[in-house]
């Protein structure tokens, strides 16, 4: 598969390129901060993961590099759909979410780090804080429509099995804690 730079510090396969290149125009922040998207067979229990690049962890925050994976994949009942086939502004609110992670994890030591790692395989309540603080970072980076769309897609299709859709409702922000973030931001003002 071919990688094609956005930047020197972001690769990206070139079938997702224009996607991932409208995601991380939300967060100018990662302009500098290593990431790699890559698409792979399978992830478990996902279809995407963010997560820092094992070698880079001894190497201190401020040059940790992360990767995305992406699964090739999507299983939608019995039929596979390949991710690259994805609408558009779903898969921006996906890479978006994932961004939300970076942005999480970038602040963390490497020790805090490895303890979100365990907190979050072991802990279902860990899982639901992790995943609603990348939700949160991206709704506060302007990306609300992406990830509502992206929440949509899922809960809203017949054809997306329903253990996919719990998990969506059991760990993630819902349409209207969105909606209420955003409203929450926008009568706050610019500056918060």
């Amino acid at each position: 598969m071919a990688f094609v730079p956005l930047n020197a510090q972001h690769l990206v396969p070139d079938a997702i390129k224009e996607e991932a290149g409208i995601a991380l125009s939300h967060y100018p922040e990662l302009a500098d901060t290593p990431i790699t998207f890559k698409i792979v067979k399978k992830i478990k229990q996902s279809t995407m993961r963010a997560q820092p690049k094992f070698n880079s962890l001894i190497k201190g925050r401020q040059k940790r590099a992360y990767v995305i994976l992406i699964s090739e994949h999507i299983k939608i009942s019995n039929q596979v759909f390949l991710t690259q086939d994805v609408p558009k502004d779903i898969m921006i609110g996906w890479l978006g979410h994932e961004l939300g992670h970076v942005m999480d994890y970038r602040e963390r030591s490497t020790l805090n780090l490895i303890w979100f790692g365990l907190k979050y395989y072991f802990s279902g309540a860990y899982i639901k804080e992790a995943e609603r603080a990348a939700d949160t970072f991206a709704v506060a980076h302007g990306m609300h429509e992406y990830i509502l769309k992206t929440k949509r897609f899922i809960l809203e299709n017949a054809d997306i099995e329903e253990k996919y859709k719990a998990r969506i409702r059991r760990y993630y922000l819902s349409p209207e804690e969105i909606m209420a973030i955003v409203k929450k931001r926008e009568a706050s003002g610019p500056s918060s």
